[in-house]
């Protein structure tokens, strides 16, 4: 089993060798503009654009919590878009597909969705032989917190061998 490597910088930079993958957590309601995806989208339009779509045919996609979709960026870059996250957190509550949850009713984030999508995410990462890169996911705007998130993302891709790096803003 690999550590997880924690460095400070940009998890939308990573600094490593062979194909690489930027993980995030997205919500379940299609809405895109706030937090870490911010830094994704200056830089690359392509998981924006493919997260709308994939929201958007949801029918069909497979879009769902516990979902993943990987969108390629570059020759070795990928962007891995996750759903682990219902609705978005408000002033007034939680946004949810079905209406406004009350603001006491707890943070949008769904620990078994990330879980879900580490375990997809990890199947491919072997495939591709890659690196995962990321913020300390669904700890902002998700309002999950690190302590109980670490244990998802070990289970999942360093219990495996999988090289993992959490980017911590300088």
């Amino acid at each position: 089993m690999l550590p997880i490597q924690f460095i400070d910088g940009d998890a939308t930079i990573p600094q490593a060798d062979g194909n690489k993958i930027i993980a995030h957590v997205c919500n379940d309601i299609g809405a895109w503009g706030a937090g870490f995806v911010r830094a994704l989208s200056d830089r690359w339009p392509e998981p924006e654009r493919e997260f709308r779509r994939w929201y958007h045919d949801r029918a069909d996609s497979g879009f769902r919590l516990g979902a993943g979709q990987l969108v390629r960026l570059e020759t070795e870059l990928w962007v891995a878009n996750m759903a682990g996250q219902r609705g978005i957190r408000t002033r007034t509550g939680i946004r949810a597909e079905s209406g406004t949850e009350p603001a006491d009713s707890g943070p949008p984030i769904r620990y078994e969705a990330v879980r879900e999508a580490l375990h997809s995410l990890a199947e491919h990462a072997s495939r591709l032989d890659a690196s995962v890169h990321m913020p300390r996911i669904g700890c902002g705007l998700a309002g999950g917190t690190w302590d109980r998130v670490e244990p998802l993302v070990v289970e999942a891709l360093t219990a495996r061998g999988i090289r993992t790096v959490v980017h911590d803003p300088a």
